[in-house]
């Protein structure tokens, strides 16, 4: 007698077309329904889709130049998207990016205005330092009001943003205004030691190095160390994780901390890399951008990374797109937004491949030469009502 077979869903081929649909398919099918749309919103301005299509990628890959604006743009997202990632992962839905971000590009240049700060890589060393140790605070502020007040993480992060921009503008307008920034309050610059240099052969600054690095360690600490194994279990039931004695509340808010510290570090980086000061130039929606890089990549670190290139891309074809079809600048943060809005669409199909699979597994007739778990013992029944009907 032939072994029941088992359902289609629960064989490993068919598990692993759900999660290649689940984590790539869909996120696939929704970058490409928003270019779709944006085609369309540039259609109606009277440019022609396809020349916008063929700009976006030129001026995101089309040559060395464009690679380096894109790489540029995708460091800070790197860690920004690590902000929302490694919460995620333990549970919270954390979308304060922008906040840690301010505050650790002010923490990078307020540091010499509280003592002075070797001119050299070790200053440097230590201004970043700050601005991650200011990013992680303000983050795991916010868990630890979701853990011991049960306040809702995703709207006090947003709220605690909105705090620290605007301690953000009222130091840089005023206690710490550097008197020679007239028409743009900033702090002083720093001293040239303290400043980022360019990766030799490339005009890309180390701060991409430093994003790929974390991207890369984030996904090492989750899934090949103990205490990451144990975020996500947190993150899957943090109920059943307390009943097993796991420290869910230490857990969560040193995801929360990690993930600030990225936030915070690329505000740091922003201004010992760019800017040279702090000020309104930080506040450019980075923070925000990185809450859509994290959900296109299914808040995988090792998937931040490419995720992160792709919509620095996208940044770095805003002047193109402004200077040969006269659209704005900003006219891709359009883009972005049918991106998040598909992104977050597509979240409602998630799962729901299994659960097809699971229904016409259970409609389809037995394979020839098998039988199941129900024909056996329906053939077992009638085996022996024969028997006992010979019996008598």
């Amino acid at each position: 007698m032939s072994a029941p077979t088992a359902p289609a869903s629960s064989s490993p081929g068919s598990s692993t077309w759900v999660a290649l649909f689940d984590n790539v398919a869909l996120p696939v099918l929704a970058l490409a329904g928003s270019l779709l749309l944006f085609g369309g919103f540039v259609w109606l301005g009277g440019a022609s889709p396809l020349e916008a299509w063929v700009l976006l990628f030129k001026g995101a890959f089309g040559d060395a130049f464009s690679w380096q604006n894109t790489l540029q743009r995708a460091a800070p997202l790197m860690l920004t998207a690590l902000c929302v990632a490694l919460p995620q992962r333990a549970g919270l839905m954390v979308i304060g990016g922008e906040g840690a971000l301010v505050l650790g590009g002010l923490a990078c240049a307020g540091l010499p205005y509280l003592f002075s700060v070797p001119d050299s890589m070790a200053g440097t060393v230590m201004v970043l330092i700050a601005s991650a140790v200011a990013g992680a605070a303000w983050i795991a502020l916010a868990g630890a009001l979701r853990q011991y007040r049960g306040v809702n993480e995703t709207i006090s992060s947003l709220l605690l943003s909105y705090i620290a921009i605007g301690l953000f503008k009222h130091l840089v307008e005023g206690p710490m205004r550097d008197p020679a920034s007239l028409n743009k309050p900033s702090t002083q610059p720093l001293p040239e030691g303290l400043l980022m240099g360019m990766i030799p052969g490339y005009d890309v600054h180390w701060g991409l190095v430093i994003g790929v690095v974390a991207c890369v360690a984030a996904g090492l600490w989750l899934h090949g160390s103990t205490h990451g194994f144990a975020t996500r279990v947190v993150g899957g039931n943090a109920r059943a994780a307390r009943l097993v004695g796991l420290p869910s509340h230490r857990l969560i808010i040193t995801a929360c901390a990690l993930g600030g510290a990225g936030a915070g570090l690329a505000g740091g980086i922003e201004v010992v890399a760019v800017h040279t000061s702090a000020n309104a130039s930080l506040i450019v929606g980075l923070g925000y951008t990185g809450i859509l890089v994290s959900f296109v990549a299914r808040h995988n670190p090792w998937a931040i990374v490419p995720v992160a290139v792709l919509f620095g891309g996208f940044g770095a074809a805003g002047s193109l797109l402004q200077r040969r079809l006269d659209l704005p600048d900003a006219s891709v943060m359009v883009l972005q937004g049918f991106a998040f809005v598909l992104i977050l669409a597509a979240e409602a199909w998630r799962g729901r491949l299994g659960g097809w699979l699971q229904t016409r597994a259970a409609m389809a007739p037995a394979t020839p030469g098998h039988e199941t778990s129900r024909q056996r013992l329906q053939r077992e029944a009638i085996r022996a009502i024969r028997q006992n009907k010979e019996a008598a």
